[in-house]
């Protein structure tokens, strides 16, 4: 039966959903099983759809019919609505799978609450490796915010220098009182606004996503709701790393998450850029080697200056349909059979190193740091 992905997507709407598959008469050249889900890496035959996010105005439709190439992602983005809601009112996980000629409810679903405008607003310059979604984080307002007041869609592509617009936060009615002092060590708690992600929330206090799903009893698939009060878990303890290294290692794990990566690709990811470059964009290495995991310009991986690009070099490493490097480079996500092999074996695949096994070394790091990170 022709299968499209679901997948494991992350909670803000800013990642590349893998392709549908056609069955076995698509050529699939490379294909990676993870978790139950296919991830194609035919970069070259069907890419991925673009995502756009349709005009207040659009009302989505009762129903609609997955086609092939559909994500869950993309069909929820496509019609302004959330992707969580689009599984909850279908019955459907993160991990399930959607296939064409599916027709799937759309309007139980509820479309993201618009950012209410206020006095207040800003610009910012865009930094190598910054997404739109960690922008809006930052600055404490929601996607689709930033994307309206800079008339972007969800495939627009933002670069190094381009100025921003930064709507200005949602100031609640009741907000009269003095701000609140900072929560105690201990378990605090935080009321949900419109345009909140568990993601972002988590972020916003310094713990896991993971630490807060768990403190409230949720999976990935539920759904918050503004009004909603949150149990904040207590600030995990040092992971080890310093300020350079955890910004590289967030950046792996959103990525990871924007992709659909799961959890064991992402470790390996952090484990690999340890043993290779100490998770720092080093500017040397030997030979050629440069950037977090040490890619080599004379081996295909890009120019000197993309495999310095840490984002291009994280996409580079995961691999599959987002690969920059299309299909003259293998990912991880393109080793036939990457999830049964060990830790090592799987860096190693990617790397080809003269030193395999000491990426083993970094397996239980790695899990830790994805704990206390993402």
């Amino acid at each position: 039966m022709p299968a499209a992905v679901a997948g494991s997507i992350a909670l803000v709407l800013s990642s590349t959903p893998a392709e549908a598959l056609e069955g076995a008469q698509e050529r699939m050249p490379r294909t990676a099983l993870a978790e139950g889900r296919h991830v194609s890496a035919a970069k070259t035959s069907h890419p991925a759809p673009k995502v756009r996010a349709l005009p207040a105005s659009a009302a989505a439709p009762a129903t609609y019919t997955v086609k092939r190439g559909d994500t869950v992602s993309a069909i929820a983005a496509r019609h302004g609505l959330r992707t969580t809601d689009v599984l909850a009112i279908n019955g459907l996980s993160w991990k399930s799978v959607i296939y064409p000629g599916q027709v799937l409810k759309l309007t139980a679903a509820v479309a993201a609450a618009p950012a209410t405008p206020s006095a207040a607003s800003g610009t910012y310059a865009v930094r190598a490796g910054d997404t739109v979604s960690g922008i809006a984080q930052r600055h404490g307002v929601s996607v689709q915010a930033v994307l309206s007041a800079n008339r972007l869609g969800w495939s627009s592509i933002i670069y190094p220098g381009q100025k921003l617009a930064i709507p200005g936060k949602a100031v609640p009615a009741s907000a009269t009182k003095p701000a609140a002092p900072a929560p105690p060590p201990a378990k605090s708690s935080y009321v949900v606004k419109a345009g909140d992600t568990v993601t972002a929330i988590a972020q916003r206090h310094g713990v896991s996503v993971n630490g807060v799903l768990a403190a409230n009893s949720l999976s990935a698939a539920s759904i918050i709701y503004p009004g909603q009060k949150l149990a904040i878990p207590a600030k995990t303890g040092a992971t080890g790393l310093d300020a350079p290294q955890t910004e590289n290692a967030r950046l792996i794990i959103q990525i990871g998450r924007e992709l659909g990566v799961p959890d064991r690709g992402i470790a390996i990811a952090l484990g690999t850029a340890m043993q290779e470059s100490w998770i720092r964009n080093l500017d040397w290495g030997d030979r050629d080697s440069l950037g977090l995991f040490q890619q080599r310009p004379s081996t295909g991986w890009g120019t000197a200056d993309e495999v310095r690009d840490r984002v291009r070099a994280i996409k580079a490493f995961y691999g599959g349909p987002s690969d920059p490097n299309g299909t003259r480079t293998r990912g991880l996500l393109d080793i036939p059979g990457w999830e049964s092999m060990s830790f090592a074996q799987a860096a190693q695949a990617v790397q080809i190193s003269a030193y395999p096994d000491r990426y083993a070394q970094w397996e239980k790091p790695a899990f830790a740091w994805l704990a206390a990170l993402g």
